[in-house]
């Protein structure tokens, strides 16, 4: 999967939204909490200013000479809570609220939430406090204490939760569509790459000769560098081509001197000298078709139509032997190979087995993932499994009283590698030998 662009791309802009997002969490939920942190504080010194103006001092006790207008200061546990601790130790004065309990310096945390310390409320839940020390009166008619104004914990937790809730539905809402819009860029940005493999698989199957481009401006230089790949794999091409033209010409004037010198010799020399001869053509004309399978463009090749036709040709000489012909070929099958080259493959396979079968052939093909497998079975002799190496060597016969120069076999192996291929030699269920040919399936763009 790392190998893929695509997931490399979703990788990144999943990474990337993620961290996006969760910054904006933890900006905006930081700005919010610092916003009611600063309401709940302006409401509770607000508090403390009216308390500090309702009070006097009479007979040198601190008194509250009206009630505040909230109604939740009333209520025992109302949310709302106020206490005015003296500093010379004397009975603090305390809202409603707080029933029977009493806001205890040393009772409140050390560690702030929100700005706020925190105690035990009357109902045992948590409660925030502000606090403010102040004096009233001059001389020795001053008094000073200490204001404690608090509100619930979790009032402010609910009103956070109330806001952090949307807030995660839109950032996941958010989020969704960004991944949306990177699945949608990447699908967009990546089609010209999937429109160039295209090209290219076109010119490898020779229905193109070159990239005809109209796409984006960054792939524009690739398909230059690749018309121009192209250009010069041609020109290597016409340039091969005349060579073997001129090696073929080249070797056919030696060879016919040879062969009519050849002709007077001894007889038991003579036979010798001509079979080293034809065997020496024989293999050049075999490496310049080899040369030319390396550069000739491949074209799509069904096999049940090479087949077909070998098939009938190869029938006419195995009809006075009843040899009964079985072929199991898909029409569907085929290949991105030059069709004469398969026709010699298979043409070569198909001459052996004609060569040693006493009443039937089966020819099959099946597609096995991104290969066609193609078979050829007899039920003639066969060979040993020790034998198979060198029945794909070079003029290597196993069986003395058959005539063959021993290079069908091995030119067969030949092509099929040049493809990209393998050729095995295995024993048939029907008793003789088992051909299997192994190659790359014809590819088809999406």
């Amino acid at each position: 999967m790392m190998g893929s662009l695509r997931f490399r791309l979703a990788v990144g802009a999943l990474v990337a939204i993620g961290v996006a997002l969760t910054i904006v969490w933890f900006v905006l939920s930081h700005l919010f909490t610092d916003y009611l942190a600063d309401q709940y504080s302006y409401e509770m010194t607000g508090v403390m200013d009216s308390l500090a103006a309702r009070l006097t001092v009479e007979d040198g006790r601190l008194v509250l000479t009206g009630e505040l207008a909230d109604t939740r200061f009333d209520l025992p546990t109302g949310g709302r809570y106020w206490q005015i601790s003296p500093s010379d130790g004397g009975r603090p004065l305390r809202s409603r609220s707080l029933w029977d309990e009493e806001i205890a310096a040393g009772d409140l945390s050390a560690d702030l939430y929100c700005g706020f310390r925190q105690t035990d409320g009357p109902d045992g839940l948590p409660v925030l406090v502000s606090e403010k020390r102040m004096s009233l009166g001059e001389g020795a008619a001053r008094k000073e204490f200490t204001i404690y104004t608090g509100f619930s914990k979790a009032e402010m937790e609910t009103v956070l939760e109330s806001y952090h809730r949307p807030l995660r539905l839109m950032l996941l809402s958010i989020g969704g569509i960004l991944l949306l819009a990177a699945f949608l860029q990447g699908w967009i940005g990546l089609r010209p790459l999937a429109r160039l493999r295209d090209s290219v698989a076109d010119i490898r199957a020779g229905r193109l000769a070159h990239i005809g481009w109209s796409g984006p401006r960054e792939v524009t230089p690739l398909v230059r560098e690749i018309n121009l790949l192209l250009t010069e794999r041609e020109t290597a091409v016409e340039r091969a081509r005349a060579r073997a033209s001129d090696l073929a010409h080249g070797l056919k004037t030696p060879l016919t001197v040879l062969s009519h010198l050849a002709e007077s010799l001894p007889a038991e020399k003579r036979d010798t000298a001509l079979q080293q001869i034809e065997l020496v053509r024989q293999r050049s004309d075999r490496q310049l078709q080899a040369a030319r399978m390396g550069v000739e463009q491949m074209a799509t090749t069904s096999l049940l139509g090479i087949s077909g036709k070998l098939v009938n040709v190869l029938q006419a000489f195995t009809s006075g032997k009843g040899i009964d012909w079985h072929v199991d070929i898909d029409p569907a099958l085929s290949i991105q190979a030059d069709p004469a080259d398969i026709a010699e493959a298979l043409g070569n396979v198909l001459d052996n087995a004609v060569r040693f079968a006493r009443s039937r052939i089966e020819l099959s093909a099946r597609h096995d993932q991104r290969h066609i497998v193609l078979i050829v079975s007899d039920d003639g002799p066969g060979a040993g499994a020790e034998s198979y190496d060198r029945m794909l060597k070079r003029g290597v016969t196993i069986n003395d009283e058959t005539s063959g120069s021993g290079l069908g076999l091995a030119i067969s192996a030949d092509i099929v590698e040049a493809y990209g291929g393998k050729l095995d030699l295995l024993a048939s269920k029907l008793g003789g030998l088992m051909v299997k040919m192994t190659l790359p399936a014809s590819e088809v763009a999406p």
